[in-house]
């Protein structure tokens, strides 16, 4: 029986990683996005290459997949959706309401007697799968439609850097990647993905990578911009910037051993794993596309203000997250609508109300004077 897979955001994430692992699993990959050049060029080809770099590299031909604009094809994207057996996305967390309409209508669409859809968001964000579920709630007219779906929260790791110019649709992905999904919600029919592995407790997966990955390239995003630095590779081979990263890292590890329990030496050769990706020269990508939407990664659950936060309720240190913080808020980027808005922001309101603004911190939090402090000085 052949297996289709609805796959929202045929990015470099979405054809390199999401895309790859369910092409290898047999789906038919259905790719839906809004970018017409990019579906037009999938559309009208019939495979693109994979490459990986690092341990254990190797070449992979895609195929067997379609794609449908979803802004200006929406019925075929919904008729697809009614039939499918997966539907994943990597969109970005802020898109997911914009794809929570369609996957509603597909859901409305489609025969109660099929097996329930298993939705994944897989998104740099902790629950993401929830937020769409969210989404989805938001705009159903019967909730009952909602039954037809299974939605699991999922967690995703694999550096997909900034493809050269001309690369077309083939892309460079690093080989070490990891998608961890709960199996819970799917009782005893979990969908057959080898190279996904199904947990039965999510919550580690997800915040290890996040408060690890994705909070030590942001620090060396932001550290290496104010240090002058144009690629993450260059920024971390500056001793400076490594020894701020590292102090970063050292105190989510305080947190990840604290609150999951993660045996010290583990987490720190995982942290150690990390920093050698982060500096290898055939992965990196640009500080300015890894720093950009500084207010999304200032935000309460984000990769900054949300480690921190939990240390400062545990009475744990936070020295390095606020500077990672501060070097934040030194990001301008002229081309970045975010970076334009913080310093605007920063220019407009007093520290505390930025900080209550953006990062959603009260102030009787612990972390909140702290936060203040390191906003202040930006706007000195």
């Amino acid at each position: 029986m052949s297996l289709t897979a609805v796959h929202f955001g045929a990015g470099n994430i979405g054809r390199g990683f999401i895309g790859l692992v369910l092409h290898n699993a047999g789906y038919e990959v259905v790719f839906a996005d809004v970018a017409a050049p990019l579906i037009e060029a999938l559309s009208a080809s019939t495979s693109y290459q994979v490459r990986e770099v690092g341990v254990g590299a190797k070449t992979s031909i895609v195929d067997n997949y379609r794609a449908l604009n979803s802004a200006t094809h929406e019925a075929e994207v919904i008729a697809e959706i009614a039939t499918a057996d997966v539907l994943t996305t990597a969109v970005g967390p802020n898109i997911l309401r914009f794809v929570a309409p369609l996957i509603v209508a597909g859901l409305a669409q489609r025969d109660p007697s099929r097996p329930p859809l298993a939705i994944m968001a897989c998104e740099n964000a902790i629950n993401a799968t929830d937020l769409l579920r969210s989404a989805c709630a938001d705009v159903v007219d019967d909730p009952a439609h909602l039954t037809r779906a299974v939605f699991a929260n999922t967690a995703v790791d694999r550096i997909v850097p900034g493809q050269p110019e001309g690369a077309g649709l083939d892309v460079v992905v690093e080989a070490f990647f990891e998608w961890a999904i709960e199996k819970k919600p799917f009782g005893s029919d979990v969908p057959d993905i080898p190279e996904a592995h199904f947990v039965d407790d999510l919550a580690p997966y997800i915040e290890r990578k996040l408060f690890t990955v994705n909070t030590g390239h942001a620090a060396t995003a932001y550290h290496g911009f104010v240090a002058g630095a144009e690629s993450i590779a260059d920024a971390i081979g500056m001793p400076a910037v490594l020894a701020e990263v590292r102090a970063v890292l050292a105190e989510t590890k305080e947190l990840l051993v604290s609150k999951h329990s993660f045996p010290p030496e583990v987490q720190q050769d995982y942290i150690e794993t990390n920093l050698l990706r982060f500096a290898h020269d055939e992965l990196t990508d640009t500080v300015l596309r890894v720093g950009r939407q500084p207010l999304r990664k200032l935000s309460r659950n984000e990769r900054l203000v949300g480690p921190a936060a939990e240390l400062a309720e545990r009475g744990l240190a936070t020295d390095g997250l606020l500077r990672a913080m501060g070097a934040a808020l030194r990001f301008d980027v002229p081309d970045d609508p975010q970076s334009v808005e913080m310093l605007a922001l920063l220019r407009s309101v007093t520290a505390e109300e930025f900080v209550g603004q953006v990062t959603g911190l009260d102030a009787e939090h612990p972390l909140f004077a702290a936060v203040v402090a390191e906003v202040a000085k930006a706007q000195r």
